[in-house]
């Protein structure tokens, strides 16, 4: 073995592996960059001097490369301070720190949907969202517009943004993606749901018809409902969001075996968040 392994340690190895992550994670975030092309001219003059000191012992000369490299690495905070602030908000909303809102086949995530929900809730934007489960609606899909599209928040609200063409009708969700939008539910003769409007009460005729779970947004009050099995379930205020997470897990059980990092690190916080939903019809 040669003599300078003798003393290379398990803890050695793992320094070195961790410089290396950090180094190569800085030039692939630099690369291409102002910071970057700053760091390689920089890079190049710094190696420069260093083998001509090295190779000349240039005292003098290899004492302002020692200055140059405290200076440099003093003044770069400052010089690259955008820079510097741009890679520290990435790192702060990097994946293991937030819930994703989509997973890698595109579908959106149950939590992004009642994201969603909520700021049209605050917005007081009305949105009628279907969520198929056992029972296709592909024959309620033919009545409105194929989309086959990403979910995403600024879609849903430009498709319920009136009076764009396609504000009225409701949005069908298949694999957390958009299947459909503009499309016509049937509509509920229940006599409890007379004071309400055709959303709410083509949301609970669609969940009668089928196994469907359909979200509603109310234009007026801002509530969120939720029908299912031909019952309406009224949520409001700033807690709403637990048991409409809930619902949707519900409707979107393929979703819960899709688990990445998040998931696995907050399973017994999404296990409490599963229990069985409590409200009433309104």
């Amino acid at each position: 073995m040669p003599e300078f392994l003798k003393d290379f340690s398990y803890s050695d190895a793992a320094q070195i592996a961790i410089l290396y992550a950090v180094i190569y994670a800085i030039l692939k975030g630099v690369k291409g960059s102002r910071v970057g092309q700053a760091l390689m001219g920089g890079g190049i003059i710094v190696a420069l001097l260093i083998v001509f000191s090295v190779l000349f012992r240039f005292a003098v000369l290899t004492r302002i490369v020692q200055f140059l490299l405290i200076y440099f690495a003093v003044s770069s905070v400052v010089i690259f301070q955008p820079e510097i602030r741009r890679i520290l908000m990435t790192i702060g909303a990097f994946g293991f720190l937030e819930a994703p809102k989509h997973r890698d086949d595109g579908s959106a995530t149950p939590e992004f949907i009642v994201e969603t929900l909520v700021e049209l809730a605050r917005r007081k934007m009305g949105a009628l969202i279907a969520f198929e489960r056992g029972i296709s609606l592909r024959s309620y899909e033919e009545t409105g517009v194929a989309t086959d599209a990403v979910f995403s928040r600024e879609l849903v609200q430009a498709i319920f943004t009136p009076p764009l063409p396609l504000h009225d009708g409701g949005i069908v969700i298949r694999n957390g993606r958009i299947a459909s939008c503009h499309c016509i539910f049937p509509v509920s003769n229940n006599p409890d749901l007379i004071s309400h409007g055709m959303r709410h009460r083509s949301a609970v005729g669609l969940s009668e018809e089928t196994d469907a779970l359909v979200a509603v947004v109310s234009e007026e009050s801002g509530a969120i409902s939720i029908a299912h099995n031909g019952r309406l379930y009224r949520y409001t205020g700033e807690d709403r969001a637990i048991p409409i997470l809930r619902w949707i897990n519900k409707a979107m059980p393929e979703d819960n075996e899709k688990s990445g990092f998040w998931r696995k690190v907050s399973a017994p916080v999404f296990r409490f968040l599963r229990r069985k939903p409590k409200g009433g019809i309104a």
